[in-house]
């Protein structure tokens, strides 16, 4: 039996986690749960799981409760003894800091939170460099490519192709997007996810996120990462080899799939995502991205190329863009040129550490807030 800690376990990954570990109950046991301020969700996760450690990081915990707070408690659960494996579910770069502890405790650990890779992605990396199984992907297009490259050789790789569906503006020009609300950037054809994620779905700074991790998690230069839109999220991740053959992963669009195969490696659970009609599915379409429009994309890739402490301004200067869209305090074509314009400031640290990371994303919101607000 696999023993999990679930740092961010009232969020949608969390969630769905929990609902793999629900029906493979004979597999998994929740050893530590860690939730934001969520105290009702937790209580009754605590009360059907029942771990040994139950973290409310972000609040008070309720009289009467056993939860631990604050980030050393956070930490605590991201290193306990009685883990085996660490799903990183947390949101923001709160989530660097647990990631690198539970490397250095020994953990497999399946990130699910995106400024582990992109903000300090070399520093978590460094950690599996001889031990790569050690990190366990979590999003669907990582976990396609992983389970692509399985029984692979990277020398034989000539590039990975992460597949985007292409959001709920697909075929828009950008004059159009000019004038596009909270509600209609929310509607996305195929995910149900967070907000903040959705609007990077709509923008496709996601795709630009995953290109940088998937950089990380493989070993990829950013110029072998390329991205593709196929609207009907059917195949999640293509891995192209020298010799012109390709594998791809293809599967109904549920996240639980990629969250069980990540708490199961290297073993395949009897259940999962419901099975494709492959005789009634129909066709498959595959385009380029409009780049020009989506100008998210090439943002990304562009601080990938800078490295250092560029990713983490450019991450954090896109969540504070996000917001304020989310706040309608800044237009939707509003956040790339956020984002384009504190990376243009951004003097990088001479190199990558913790604490380089940490001062260059408070920068970077400050930065951030202040243009916004001029734009206001």
């Amino acid at each position: 039996m696999k023993r999990i800690s679930i740092l961010g376990s009232t969020g949608s990954i969390g969630t769905q986690a929990l609902d793999v570990i629900r029906k493979h109950r004979n597999e998994f046991e929740v050893v530590a749960l860690v939730a934001g301020r969520n105290a009702e969700l937790l209580a009754e996760q605590v009360d059907e799981f029942a771990p040994a450690l139950a973290v409310l990081a972000d609040a008070v915990p309720p009289a009467g409760s056993y939860f631990s707070t604050g980030a050393e408690a956070v930490v605590e659960a991201a290193t306990y003894k009685g883990c085996d494996l660490v799903l990183n579910a947390l949101v923001g770069s709160r989530g660097l800091l647990p990631t690198l502890a539970a490397l250095d405790a020994g953990k497999t650990v399946a990130p699910a939170n995106k400024e582990s890779l992109i903000a300090g992605g070399d520093l978590v990396t460094r950690k599996v460099r001889h031990a790569p199984e050690r990190l366990l992907p979590v999003d669907s297009e990582h976990s396609a490519l992983f389970q692509c490259l399985a029984g692979n050789r990277l020398s034989d790789v000539r590039r990975v192709i992460v597949t985007a569906s292409g959001g709920p503006f697909r075929g828009r020009t950008y004059e159009e997007l000019s004038a596009v609300g909270v509600e209609e950037a929310l509607a996305h054809p195929t995910w149900r996810m967070g907000r903040k994620i959705t609007v990077d779905s709509a923008t496709l700074m996601n795709k630009g996120l995953e290109a940088i991790e998937a950089h990380h998690l493989f070993g990829i230069p950013m110029d072998r990462v390329e991205v593709v839109v196929h609207p009907q999220s059917i195949v999640h991740g293509i891995v192209e080899f020298h010799d012109g053959s390709c594998i791809l992963q293809a599967a109904n669009a549920d996240m639980r799939l990629p969250i069980q195969v990540a708490l199961a490696w290297p073993d395949r659970l009897p259940e999962g995502a419901e099975p494709l009609e492959w005789s009634s599915l129909g066709s498959l379409d595959f385009e380029p991205v409009d780049r020009s429009t989506f100008r998210c994309l090439d943002i990304a890739f562009e601080a990938a190329r800078k490295g250092v402490t560029y990713p983490a301004v450019m991450n954090a200067a896109n969540e504070e863009a996000v917001g304020a869209f989310l706040d309608e305090r800044l237009a939707f074509t509003g956040i790339p040129s956020i984002v384009e314009d504190v990376l243009a400031a951004h003097k990088a640290a001479p190199e990558l550490t913790l604490e380089a990371v940490l001062d260059a994303e408070q920068w970077a919101r400050a930065e951030a807030r202040s243009r916004i607000e001029a734009c206001s």
